[in-house]
């Protein structure tokens, strides 16, 4: 039986019916992507239907943007299918993110006028795109007490952290880059003071009952209501009452109207106002609630 007899085919016959060059077929073949079937009398590579299937999923593969070594790590089996896949996709999401970004910023540069797109253009140039929240985040991690418990951290940054979307407006891009600005000055100044430094201050069980009070606030914003109610505020003031060890009276709320009032800083303000647009909608923004609770606190004193 020759080999024209045999079912199998030459390097040229192969590149034939897949519709290839002979050096595309030779090119996968010596990377180890294609099973011969043998070889000829002459020595020359001979290959079966196995092949021809096999370069055609290389080819849909390719056709899909995946690299030569993501292309035979998905070849080996359908775990490793899965999983490349599944990493292009990430990959698909993270250009897509970076394209919106861009286009939003684009637009903004077109919106905005002189002065303000001399500001914004530095701050523009200075980020990758998309943006991370590595700056935001690190500004609180200097920020927050360093003895809290490291999942109640990690509560206080998804709530005060805003994450980049992924389809911005250019009101988006314009805060998020003044805020990654506001983050990143390096003056002392910038940072917010803690809240009540002191021996008997315990910042966890501040920050718990903080959370709880917050909560209670929320609730009240997502129901139409201003933040402020009674049991927001009975929270909010037990939280501060508890963490400095004193009962919660008209005396300590007044006391505490005054250590707030202290508290407050021009960049904490400007902080709230920037993350606001980041969030998503319905979510308020917890120095907005921090900022209700105090004012609703001075006019509503226990009793």
């Amino acid at each position: 039986m020759t080999d024209a007899d045999d079912g199998t085919w030459s390097i040229g016959e192969l590149a034939g019916r897949a519709g290839v060059t002979v050096k595309t077929v030779r090119y996968y073949s010596d990377r180890g992507l294609l099973p011969e079937a043998g070889r000829s009398g002459g020595g020359h590579r001979r290959y079966g239907p196995g092949a021809l299937v096999r370069l055609r999923e290389i080819r849909s593969l390719r056709a899909l943007g995946l690299g030569v070594p993501e292309v035979a790590r998905a070849l080996e089996d359908e775990r490793r299918l899965a999983d490349v896949v599944a990493g292009e996709l990430a990959g698909v999401a993270r250009e897509r993110a970076a394209l919106a970004w861009r286009e939003a910023s684009l637009r903004l540069l077109t919106e905005c006028g002189p002065a303000e797109r001399a500001e914004l253009l530095p701050l523009l140039g200075a980020a990758a795109l998309p943006p991370g929240p590595d700056e935001v985040v690190r500004f609180w991690r200097r920020s927050l007490p360093v003895r809290l418990p490291a999942p109640l951290v990690a509560r206080v940054l998804d709530e005060v952290v805003p994450v980049p979307p992924d389809e911005p407006t250019p009101d988006q891009v314009r805060a998020f880059a003044r805020l990654r600005a506001l983050v990143g000055d390096p003056r002392p100044e910038r940072s917010p003071r803690p809240p009540l430094p002191g021996e008997r201050y315990r910042a966890a069980v501040l920050y718990e009952g903080l959370e709880e009070a917050y909560g209670l606030a929320g609730a009240e914003v997502r129901a139409g209501r201003a933040p402020g109610g009674r049991d927001a505020l009975d929270c909010f003031a037990g939280a501060y009452a508890l963490a400095l060890g004193e009962p919660d009276s008209p005396a300590f709320r007044r006391r505490l109207v005054g250590l707030l009032g202290r508290e407050s800083t021009a960049v904490m303000a400007r902080y709230w106002k920037l993350v606001v647009p980041l969030l998503p909608a319905g979510r308020p923004a917890l120095g907005l609630l921090h900022h209700h609770l105090t004012e609703a606190l001075a006019v509503l004193p226990a009793s």
